[in-house]
């Protein structure tokens, strides 16, 4: 991937950064987007400048920006320097979402602000994409990826999340039909359970017996599955769909970090559902 631009969005840490550090490991220039520009600004650590440092660590340049994802005009101004400095970009990975922690009770006894990822994570989407769109089609062979999860299917943590990342699916899959005389795709990939600060410390606040075993996904693994299908012939014969991470993972031949090969679970939690035919 030398050579190629991508903006991964939401990467100060988590999925995000795992996604860039991997896009800059296949030798990508990776701006990377967050608010957290001292490690005191979230619980979990990280910034987005120490991504890009670990991205450019990684083979890659990395580019470290503070976005609020909730402030068009901060979106904007990300898409201007990108379009200053590079005139094209390559693939877009909308990660950002302000997810609230877990907490007990009905939607109705959490937090308002729960609802708030709709906004950080649905609409935001759509606001990168839009800026996005131009720059994608001016360097050809773009790709747009929403990162997913089996939630859009069955519950997870809430109705919010389910809302927002059903959402993302469609998104993509009418982007998708938009983008395809331009070559560019667009698609969903679904994430299994990641081994991220946010999930370490969750896991870690349930009782011993709670406490989900087996092998969790590196958050670099995303990022491969995303560098394999940029430059895989399928990446247009794919687009418009949500994809099993693992599954696309396996037809790609890509491998997490520690050479293992993540698990689908397509049949404890469900599957993308089947586009229309008149999508293509």
């Amino acid at each position: 991937m030398t050579g190629f631009i991508a903006v991964v969005t939401g990467a100060s840490r988590g999925a995000g950064k795992g996604i860039a550090v991997a896009l800059g490991a296949a030798g990508a220039t990776v701006y990377v987007t967050g608010r957290s520009r001292s490690p005191e600004a979230s619980p979990h650590g990280g910034t987005v400048d120490e991504t890009a440092a670990a991205v450019s660590d990684a083979g890659g340049h990395g580019v470290g920006v503070q976005v609020d994802h909730a402030d068009d005009e901060a979106v904007a101004a990300l898409f201007a320097q990108v379009r200053k400095d590079q005139g094209r970009l390559d693939i877009l990975v909308n990660n950002a979402a302000q997810v609230a922690d877990p907490a007990p009770g009905g939607f109705w006894e959490r937090p308002l602000s729960a609802a708030d990822l709709i906004t950080v994570g649905l609409r935001s989407h759509y606001v990168a994409a839009w800026h996005a769109a131009p720059l994608l089609i001016a360097g050809r062979r773009g790709l747009i990826v929403n990162t997913g999860h089996y939630g859009a299917v069955s519950y997870h943590q809430g109705p919010a999340y389910g809302a927002q990342k059903a959402g993302a699916d469609k998104m993509a899959a009418d982007m998708a039909k938009e983008l395809r005389p331009h070559d560019v795709a667009a698609v969903s990939i679904w994430m299994g359970g990641l081994d991220t600060e946010r999930a370490r410390a969750a896991i870690a606040a349930l009782p011993a017996d709670r406490r989900p075993g087996g092998p969790r996904e590196s958050p670099q693994f995303t990022g491969r599955v995303i560098a394999a299908l940029h430059a895989s012939d399928l990446r247009m014969e794919l687009s418009g769909r949500s994809l099993i991470g693992a599954e696309l993972g396996a037809r790609l031949g890509v491998t997490d970090i520690d050479g293992t090969a993540p698990l689908s679970l397509r049949y404890e939690k469900g599957g993308p559902p089947e586009l229309h035919p008149s999508l293509s």
